[in-house]
């Protein structure tokens, strides 16, 4: 979806991002600090451009709403890279810049140029080794099997589709998730710190200025359209700062204990909102007005909008009643800064949508019909595939049907299985299934169409015994037959118990060699450039794990060689 001549005064705006500050040149302002390059929004894409521009013997401010980090230091900590990197060497895994290619164009699509997809497969390994040479670690652990995460003391994994079969005609299968390696127990959120937090110390180290709760409203422009630097509101550092940043970090934390479909959710985050509120209060008392020059030019690195539950409605209501996942920050503020100068976006109606059904295994042995009844996948795919394929063509309704078999498998594994993926597992096996020797009181429990539920089975068990793929290419060693007590689980978008995580892909239009921002009539706007979940880039189709965190070293790190190339 483009989206043209949207700016502050627009009744869809949805920001209080506001127009920019005209001035007559850049004498003409008095700034209260200035760089080479002005960085928005310090998490993966903003710290790698710093990071990249400070290598090239450039000045870098960044500006962050908080700390810094961003989704990048909340993810799993997945790195998606291949071609030969140095831990796929160790681990034994043969893979190859054409290879990667080959698998990625069948998720990438057309969202962008052959060339950039081919550029960030070829310097994928010089990726890695920049990463690891900034502190950051990996292990070549190599764990071979299907699944949505590997478990504890395994960091090389197929993180992706590489292992289903219609994948594999055009790539064969190559591990390319390099989790970042940590000591001591093992903690679902957070991990992406092993990638971000290595980085934002190698910038401290090389001169890297931060200005921390700090938000920019607006751009600073010349007549000529050409962007001068950032005007911002900023918290004074002391006792104010300090109370502000314990007050959000409280919040935060009320508002991540329970999914915000669970039982109690809703007064978790009535109380998260108080602290939040308070903070907010607190800012609007003490901010400062300042102006950053950016000499060179302006980065705008500040993620996605699905925490902006209006710009998820306007754009891409068919998401609205997923989990946000990412930070609050992901308000689209950095979309938005963009677009108040005249960039052009695209692709805002796509939103990624998780839905894993491995592990546990034995999940993804049943099949996932619609309303109709109708199988609509290979279960086996990775959790986005499944999800894309739930949101966009079946209104966002799925269920799991399992035979008895496979359910009671599904608690036993799921004991072994890490935390986060143990406790969901549970919270649908206990709390979100229904079962019935009879098909017909099963289907009409969801509302599901009995002829095709009983069609949907019969093709399914033909397989199994005719020792065969089904129909959907499942390999037959992953299916289990569907006969005596049968269970659905309701997996929609809207399952109470079972929330679905979202994160959008679109944004800004940018120039695919430099990074700079495009606007509405194609054109530069000079001195803006864009990274990350603001832009469009290389995982804005479809997700695979570790291709946003990727995404965002390499659009990163564009910028960076840009200017120091100018």
């Amino acid at each position: 979806m483009l989206e043209t001549e949207l700016n502050p005064k627009s009744n869809n705006w949805f920001s209080s991002v506001e127009e920019p500050k005209i001035v007559t040149d850049v004498n003409s302002i008095s700034w209260d600090d200035e760089a080479d390059l002005v960085v928005i929004g310090l998490g993966g894409a903003g710290i790698a451009a710093s990071l990249e521009a400070l290598e090239q013997k450039l000045s870098v401010i960044g500006l962050d709403k908080t700390s810094g980090g961003g989704a990048t230091a909340r993810s799993g900590g997945v790195f998606y890279a291949g071609g030969g990197t140095s831990i796929q060497k160790e681990a034994g895994i043969e893979d190859s810049i054409d290879n990667m290619y080959n698998y990625l164009k069948q998720e990438v699509g057309d969202v962008v140029k052959d060339d950039t997809l081919r550029k960030f497969c070829n310097d994928s390994p010089d990726n890695t080794k920049w990463l690891i040479d900034n502190g950051v670690q990996f292990n070549a652990t190599y764990y071979p099997k299907k699944t949505s995460y590997p478990d504890a003391g395994h960091y090389l994994y197929h993180s992706d589709n590489t292992l289903v079969p219609s994948y594999m005609e055009k790539a064969y299968p190559a591990a390319r998730g390099h989790r970042g390696f940590e000591e001591g127990p093992f903690k679902p959120i957070g991990v992406g710190g092993t990638i971000y937090y290595p980085l934002k110390k190698a910038a401290l180290a090389k001169g890297l200025k931060i200005y921390q709760q700090t938000e920019v409203k607006a751009l600073v422009i010349d007549n000529s359209n050409a962007v001068l630097g950032v005007k911002c509101l900023m918290l004074p550092s002391g006792a104010v700062r300090e109370k502000y940043k314990k007050l959000i970090s409280r919040g935060e934390l009320f508002q991540m204990i329970l999914p915000p479909t669970y039982p109690g959710a809703s007064f978790l985050r009535a109380c998260g909102a108080y602290f939040i509120n308070k903070a907010h209060k607190l800012s609007k008392k003490h901010q400062q007005i300042k102006f950053i020059r950016g000499k060179k030019g302006v980065c705008i690195s500040a993620g996605g909008f699905i925490f902006n539950r209006e710009m998820v409605k306007h754009y891409a209501s068919k998401y609205s009643q997923g989990m946000p996942l990412g930070t609050s920050c992901d308000d689209g503020s950095g979309i938005r800064l963009g677009q108040s100068v005249g960039a052009k976006t695209t692709l805002m109606d796509r939103v990624t949508a998780w839905r894993f059904l491995n592990p546990p295994h034995s999940f993804a042995k049943g099949i996932v019909v619609n309303k109709a009844g109708k199988r609509f996948t290979n279960e086996m795919v990775y959790g986005a595939t499944l999800g894309d394929a739930m949101c966009e063509d079946q209104n966002g309704k799925a269920y799991l049907i399992l035979s008895k078999e496979l359910f009671n498998a599904a608690k036993k594994e799921a004991s072994k299985s890490l935390p986060f993926q143990r406790d969901a597992a549970r919270m649908m096996i206990y709390f979100g299934s229904k079962k019935s020797k009879n098909l017909s009181v099963l289907a009409k429990k969801y509302g599901i169409d009995l002829d095709g539920l009983r069609s949907s089975i019969a093709k399914y068990n033909e397989s199994f015994f005719n020792n065969e793929p089904c129909e959907f290419g499942k390999a037959h060693k992953d299916l289990s037959p569907l006969t005596g007590t049968l269970i659905a689980i309701d997996i929609s978008i809207d399952a109470r118990v079972a929330p679905l995580p979202t994160l959008t892909l679109g944004g800004l239009v940018v120039e695919e060699k430099s990074g700079a921002v495009i606007g509405t009539n194609g054109e530069i706007i000079l001195g803006l450039y864009a990274a990350g979940r603001s832009a469009v880039g290389i995982c804005s189709n479809i997700y695979v794990s570790g291709l946003s965190v990727a995404d965002c070293i390499f659009s990163g790190r564009r910028i960076g060689k840009t200017l120091g190339a100018n």
